[in-house]
């Protein structure tokens, strides 16, 4: 893994503002950002080990863990949240057993916030991979979970 992490390092570093660049190279080649990473990057940067894991910790995007085999994402923007989003976030977690950020034990789904899908016409709305589903109701959020679960892709 680390010849991926200097590659890719190696690959930004020279850009300006070449943090972020990184990061989001990391994670979009791994899934994640891992903590060996960290020191890399900083190495590489001339900053230290806490100024990198700051930026990796302040912005939400950026994970530290491997994400599930599948993302599921409960859009949070205020036209979602009027039309129900915030029980369905609720039910979310109480069905899968975790919270925002977090994936459940066996490794199949991750539970992520958004902040708007774009789709405010048929809220509330929620994304799993590139495919938003619109007017989710909790019927439909425990089928797709389930759907989730059994290994089909959404």
């Amino acid at each position: 893994m680390n010849t991926t992490l200097e590659a890719l390092i190696q690959t930004h570093r020279d850009q300006a503002g070449a943090l972020l660049p990184i990061l989001h190279a990391i994670q979009d080649q791994l899934g994640y950002v891992p903590a060996e990473a960290t020191p890399l990057i900083a190495k590489s940067l001339n900053l230290s080990r806490a100024e990198v894991h700051g930026v990796i910790s302040f912005y939400h995007h950026f994970r530290t863990t491997p994400p599930g085999k599948h993302i599921l994402q409960i859009c949070r923007a205020e036209s979602c949240q009027a039309m129900g989003s915030r029980e369905l976030e609720a039910q979310a977690k109480v069905v899968l057993g975790i919270d925002y950020h977090q994936t459940t034990d066996d490794g199949t789904i991750s539970l992520e916030p958004v902040y708007c899908l774009g789709n405010c016409a048929c809220s509330p709305s929620v994304r799993v991979g590139d495919e938003v589903q619109g007017r989710m109701n909790a019927a439909q959020l425990e089928a797709l979970i389930a759907e989730l679960r059994q290994g089909a892709t959404a």
